[in-house]
């Protein structure tokens, strides 16, 4: 039995790299349309928020000297660049897709209206949300925060590089510990890197669950639907 109806998955602009020094790798692509074709199969409504720090981050800009705010929408155009990318290889998969923008590019993509996307989930489209907020200073998990809790989707499904969240870095510590479920508060006093501070608080203050895993793993996001013991799930008290 299919454990969500209706979820919100994050992916990461670093994730769409693969192996290349930057850019989009359409291998990767192409499987994270597969992997998220297999979990549409389920019946569950599936949104998408991706980032753009394969492209560029606007943070990154601000420490070489540039403005923050401009930073930050070119930030934006490239999570319009990966959700484009990404709509197509869904669409070339026989998946029905919208692509809504928070800012105003009417050739191609819809402006967001949280009545319209949730209109095109309950007519079995993917939405994929792009340009995060519309707001500088916001990072896309907070993004995936705010369209979650509009769309009233059951969880936030974070796919990273990692197949959970462990106590420290497991990239660097071969001892780290991975927890299979943590709670939000414990996640605050452990001071774990799990999402930013305003995302974490959006989801702390409207009780919605969060689970962190590894999307590069084959079927691992199907599975997560499921109700398999797939990564970390973070609730709350």
């Amino acid at each position: 039995m299919k454990q969500y109806k209706r979820i919100l998955l994050k992916l990461s602009g670093e994730s769409l790299l693969g192996k290349q020094g930057h850019g989009i790798d359409g291998v990767v692509l192409s499987q994270y349309a597969d992997e998220i074709r297999e979990a549409k199969e389920t019946g569950t409504e599936i949104a998408i928020v991706i980032g753009g720090g394969n492209i560029f981050r606007g943070i990154k800009g601000a420490t070489l000297g540039m403005d923050r705010v401009q930073g930050d929408y070119m930030g934006m155009m490239a999570t319009m660049i990966n959700s484009m990318a990404l709509q197509d290889a869904l669409e070339r998969k026989g998946i029905h897709t919208r692509l809504m923008s928070a800012i105003r590019m009417e050739q191609i993509a819809e402006p967001y209206i949280r009545r319209r996307a949730v209109r095109h989930l309950e007519k079995d489209r993917v939405v994929i949300f792009g340009a995060g907020t519309g707001n500088p200073y916001f990072t896309t998990d907070t993004a995936a925060a705010l369209r979650a809790i509009e769309i009233e989707a059951e969880a936030i499904l974070k796919g990273t590089r990692v197949n959970g969240i462990y106590d420290s870095d497991p990239e660097k510590n071969p001892d780290a510990k991975k927890f299979e479920s943590i709670s939000g508060d414990d996640v605050l006093k452990r001071q774990l890197s799990v999402m930013d501070l305003t995302a974490f608080t959006l989801c702390r203050d409207n009780k919605t669950p969060f689970l962190v895993f590894n999307m590069d793993e084959r079927h691992n996001l199907v599975k997560v639907i499921m109700g398999e013991p797939i990564g970390t799930r973070v609730y709350w008290d």
